[in-house]
């Protein structure tokens, strides 16, 4: 078996609402890509659930994922939320709509032929992955206010 894609996700708002950036972070086989977007005015949340999708849609076959995010509303919407969220024709347990639907519907839809481990990871504490995703994220806040862009790059990482 080979290792997991390792993914790190974050998204970034200033302002909430206001205008937010997402990133992620795809590392394998001693190669990195970095991608990041940003939208006008969105929410943290949609941010969040934004550099998850994207890195997964990244992803150009179904593959072992680990996915380090410090969202815990995209961790727990993933391993908890969904399921009952779709039983119930995306309502909630209080029978309001799910928030986000589109997001979290797209984010099912990318998910599903991959073989994903979430990992919660705490934000600002050091982790690497976390703190580049991070940067990725703000880098989209900041692209995308001034010029509309989104973005990527790949580099080879030393072992």
């Amino acid at each position: 078996m080979t290792a997991p894609v390792e993914l790190w996700t974050d998204g970034a708002c200033r302002g909430n609402p206001g205008p937010g950036g997402w990133g992620a972070v795809l590392r394998y086989g001693g190669r990195e890509k970095h991608l990041w977007g940003g939208a006008p005015d969105t929410t943290n949340n949609r941010m969040e659930l934004t550099g998850a999708l994207e890195g997964l849609r990244a992803l150009q076959r179904p593959v072992a994922v680990r996915l380090h995010t410090d969202s815990v509303y995209v961790l727990k919407g993933m391993t908890e939320w969904v399921a009952g969220w779709e039983k119930r024709g995306w309502r909630t347990a209080a029978k309001k709509p799910v928030l986000n639907v589109d997001l979290w519907q797209a984010l099912v839809v990318a998910a599903e032929p991959h073989r994903i481990e979430w990992v919660w990871v705490k934000g600002h504490s050091g982790d690497p992955g976390n703190e580049l995703a991070d940067a990725l994220a703000n880098r989209g806040v900041d692209a995308f206010a001034l010029l509309g862009q989104t973005g990527q790059d790949e580099a080879v990482v030393s072992a």
